[in-house]
């Protein structure tokens, strides 16, 4: 059986479903927004010293936000469908990415270009609405992630992220998930091993 093809106008659905109620007239402006991309498994979506210019909708894959920190990668955040990501002091400052955007499987994503956006936000109120709830989203996240690998033991951290985040248990590479959980590739081994026990 063929896979049925999301189209612009299931994805604009989606985010009003999720941030904003809309009436055909703003589906049909949100839709004009909207611009898909493919990625590559292995490709980056947003490379160092680039200006990120769009938040990203995940539509499809695994993709992983990063950087570099004494010459080691550090994972910042792992995100997989129905996922907003976006390098938000790049895209509000317009200065050069320190995070890195791949994606860890083949993606499709929707890109909601920053200037595009603000222009019909000046104009539509629930536009205005789901751009500010994504942005509200975006920092709760960071709040509950520093939270969390500030306050929560190992076990803690990763039976959380399982909680909160399954499919990314499931499909991240090890090596990823440890270094999002802010923990050593053993520690992971020994934290996992202990909670398929429980």
């Amino acid at each position: 059986m063929k896979e049925l093809q999301t189209t612009t106008r299931d994805v604009a659905r989606e985010l009003a479903r999720k941030y904003s109620t809309m009436s055909h007239d703003e589906l049909d402006i949100l839709e004009s927004v909207l611009v898909p991309k493919k990625y590559a498994k292995g490709e980056m979506i947003l490379a160092e010293g680039d200006v990120c210019k769009s938040i990203i909708y995940i539509e499809k894959g695994l993709v992983r936000e990063f950087y570099y920190k004494n010459n080691k990668e550090v994972t910042e955040y792992l995100a997989v469908e129905g996922t907003i990501m976006m390098s938000i002091e790049s895209l509000f400052k317009e200065q050069p990415s320190l995070l890195q955007i791949e994606a860890l499987e083949p993606a499709i994503i929707y890109e909601l270009p920053k200037k595009r956006l603000e222009e019909v936000a000046l104009h539509n109120v629930n536009i205005q609405i789901l751009y500010r709830k994504i942005l509200e989203e975006s920092l709760i996240l960071s709040q509950v992630h520093a939270d969390l690998v500030r306050f929560e033991s190992a076990e803690n951290r990763y039976r959380r992220m399982c909680k909160l985040s399954p499919q990314i248990a499931l499909r991240a590479p090890l090596v990823y998930i440890a270094s999002y959980l802010q923990m050593t590739p053993e520690t992971l081994s020994r934290v996992r091993s202990t909670t398929l026990l429980d």
